[in-house]
């Protein structure tokens, strides 16, 4: 007992490599520091703007409401459209690129797809998309389903690198074809974790289908850069507030979609626990008085 105790302790005590690195890694964030030119002047001015700005935004203006329902639509279906792209992309992309059921030959440029579908933030594929095919939805669908490729194509090849081949092996000694292989051992293992992904990144697109707008690839974005450009801050607020719905709607569809495919709840027993929940408040006990 002793000696594990004194073993454990001996590894969590920093080497000498550790304290240098410690030391290499503190040194470098005092030189972004001053690289950087950050000061407690400038965050002080700023937290000044900032409350002089937040000044401004209040009361919101929902009186162009039409215009900012149809920048929120928009965004909507960039999102969903996108989402449903990227999936279907994802599905074939992440099976091959699974080292453990496909030779080196093919799942390693499949990687590369993922990787450089990964490299690159949103907004700067949507740079692209909208010199490539203008201004509107249509670039803003394109650079998010290359994104949903990226993240759900990743996690899916990796939940398949994750499973038990056991199954794999006794469906394969049956003569099952690959396809048979697939629908029978792999996917019954991932599917649970490949619902969490896709919902997850429809929430994503959600958020991101509001920034791609800013460049010109549709959505809500546009209108809000517009409203910053024309100083029109009670504008901005309403269209703020409106993100933040779309967003906890989108949250709360991704929650109620992973309990009916993985818990396999129906809508009846979401309702019931959502009201069991909303009505339940805790009883007082006086079994010890």
């Amino acid at each position: 007992m002793v000696t594990s105790t004194a073993h454990r302790l001996a590894v969590l005590r920093p080497n000498r490599w550790a304290r240098l690195g410690a030391l290499l890694l503190l040194a470098y964030v005092v030189y972004a520091t001053a690289q950087m030119d950050v000061s407690w002047e400038r965050v002080a001015a700023g937290l000044h703007n900032a409350a002089h700005f937040l000044n401004r935004l209040f009361p919101p203006n929902f009186s162009r409401w039409e215009l900012l329902s149809k920048g929120l639509l928009e965004s909507l279906e960039i999102a969903v459209l996108a989402s449903t792209l990227g999936i279907v992309l994802s599905l074939p992309l992440g099976f091959i690129a699974a080292r453990n059921l496909m030779p080196g030959w093919a799942s390693w440029p499949a990687r590369l797809v993922i990787v450089s579908a990964r490299s690159f933030h949103p907004v700067i594929v949507a740079i692209v998309f909208v010199k490539a095919v203008g201004f509107g939805a249509l670039a803003g669908i394109l650079a998010l389903t290359v994104a949903s490729i990226g993240f759900i194509g990743k996690l899916f090849a990796e939940a398949i690198e994750e499973i038990s081949l056991k199954q794999v092996e006794a469906v394969r000694a049956t003569g099952a074809s690959f396809m048979g292989i697939v629908a029978i051992a792999v996917l019954p293992q991932v599917f649970a974790r490949f619902i969490g992904f896709c919902t997850y990144q429809l929430d994503s697109n959600l958020r991101n289908s509001t920034m791609v707008g800013i460049v010109g690839a549709g959505g809500i974005g546009g209108t809000l850069f517009a409203a910053f450009q024309r100083f029109d801050y009670d504008y901005v607020c309403a269209i703020l507030i409106s993100i933040i719905a779309l967003i906890m709607i989108g949250e709360m569809v991704a929650t109620y979609v992973r309990a009916i495919f993985i818990d396999g709840m129906t809508f009846a027993e979401m309702f019931h626990r959502r009201l069991s929940a909303l009505g339940t408040r805790p009883e007082r006990r006086f079994d010890d008085e």
